[in-house]
């Protein structure tokens, strides 16, 4: 059995015999229950899952930073008299190379304000991409590349 599903089922237990059927019910019944498997790991053999575990956990903190500071951004663009924007479209060579891997990654640019996956190349190694606030289109391609697509990798391979 997949050790998250696993999981899951503990996390629904423990809440359920706690008396929590709640969301600080199931977290904590997540909690205890990674921690449960984690202690039992040597009967599962080899699995990346609590490997996996910490790279979503760091996937979701460097979305909610980017979320936060692209909110405040287009925010400040929009309120302010002087637009600071300087909108242009990329070419963003992808390492992605699954259907779910590219979704996560072109969905998860079009989640962040001031960005938008437009379109996927035929040969699906390039992904296009309109950028509300391009100033260097070098760095703009580095910083996705070395922040979101480089955590979506880490928790997909």
């Amino acid at each position: 059995m997949n050790l998250f599903l696993l999981n899951i089922f503990l996390a629904l237990g423990f809440s359920a015999i706690m008396g929590q059927l709640n969301l600080s019910g199931v977290v904590a019944g997540f909690v205890v229950g990674y921690a449960a498997l984690w202690l039992t790991k040597p009967l599962y053999g080899s699995t990346r899952y609590f490997e996996r575990l910490f790279g979503v956990l760091r996937l979701i903190a460097f979305f909610g930073k980017e979320l936060l500071v692209s909110n405040i951004k287009v925010l400040w663009d929009v309120i302010t008299p002087q637009h600071i924007s300087s909108p242009g479209i990329i070419a963003l060579p992808l390492d992605a190379r699954t259907d779910v891997e590219i979704m996560l990654v072109a969905n998860l640019i079009s989640l962040t304000p001031g960005t938008l996956s437009l379109e996927l190349s035929e040969d699906r190694r390039l992904l296009y991409i309109h950028v509300m606030f391009l100033e260097d289109i070098d760095q703009t391609r580095r910083q996705i590349k070395q922040g979101l697509e480089k955590r979506v990798l880490e928790v997909m391979r």
